[in-house]
């Protein structure tokens, strides 16, 4: 197995900087990845192994950072219908369908978006230490929509970033529960485990941040159809928020009501319908879209006055 070797002396502006920190700017990875590196011996200073990811730097140390090439990956591909709405040597933006589960995990562990990727995509991203797509963000099993894939370790850190800094646009449609008296508004609320039930997600006062905006854009008999906007993405954050306001989304199993008001089937009426992103590569803002799944468009029909 080869790896790749990156070298240079500590600067001035570096001068104090802990060692995590510079070898992930040193390397392009990430820091967790840079500490894992560190902690495994593979990152050396003045020609000595330094295993602790917080050792302060001093100008002029030299710094060594070996990446060992990435492991095959331990999902294997299949030969999974996914469609790959646009995709260069960089990244890829696919349509993920209500009912795929994105990782495999305990109980889905085949016929997910990671499996069809490894099937569909190659050049992939090895930025964790194993070969596999660089998923960047996640939807909800039985939310549709749009996803971005990084296909090298650049993409996915530039990608990555954006989502940190919260310039990747993402907005959703939804079919929630109620009419409103105002056309938009937004939810504050941080989002954490519930205190009781750990399946659950719930407005909890030492949560993450989360914030998310909403604009009506149909009214419709019993619900209505609305625009959310993330600003932060945190898990399960439009279904939380929304319920938090009395309109959870129509469908949901867990936020909704007991007793749904309409017989849907199959999750939560809910999909990623749009992202917008600068290039990795070129800085280019570039935004897709996608319709909603026959379901969706169904009971929207269905519900229309």
């Amino acid at each position: 197995m080869t790896a790749d070797i990156y070298e240079a002396p500590v600067s001035p502006e570096q001068s104090g900087e802990r060692l995590d920190v510079v070898a992930a700017e040193a390397a392009e990875v990430t820091r967790s990845r840079a500490g894992a590196l560190i902690r495994d011996g593979r990152v050396s200073v003045d020609g000595a192994a330094q295993t602790k990811p917080g050792f302060k730097l001093k100008a002029g140390m030299l710094l060594r950072v070996e990446i060992p090439e990435a492991a095959p990956a331990a999902a294997q591909p299949e030969d999974i219908d996914l469609d790959i709405v646009y995709q260069d040597e960089d990244l890829a933006v696919v349509f993920k369908p209500s009912g795929m589960v994105v990782h495999p995990a305990a109980g889905n562990e085949t016929g997910t978006l990671v499996n069809a990727l490894l099937a569909r995509l190659d050049n992939l991203s090895g930025i964790g230490g194993e070969i596999r797509p660089g998923i960047v963000h996640r939807i909800d099993k039985d939310t549709s929509g749009l996803l971005l894939v990084a296909k090298n370790d650049m993409a996915h850190l530039s990608l990555s970033e954006q989502i940190k800094a919260h310039t990747v646009g993402r907005a959703y449609k939804a079919i929630v529960i109620g009419g409103f008296r105002e056309n938009e508004g937004t939810v504050e609320g941080p989002i954490g485990r519930h205190p009781t039930d750990r399946k659950r997600m719930a407005i909890v006062p030492n949560g993450r941040e989360a914030v998310t905006h909403w604009t009506v854009l149909e009214r419709l008999r019993g619900a209505t159809l609305i625009e959310a906007r993330l600003t932060t993405g945190r898990t399960h954050q439009i279904r939380v928020h929304m319920a938090s306001i009395g309109h959870p989304v129509l469908g949901d199993p867990v936020y909704g009501p007991k007793k749904s008001p309409y017989p849907v089937t199959g999750g939560q009426l809910l999909h990623a319908y749009r992202i917008g992103f600068d290039h990795p590569r070129t800085g280019e803002r570039m935004t897709f879209e996608a319709a909603p799944e026959e379901r969706f468009s169904r009971w929207l029909q269905k519900l229309r006055q």
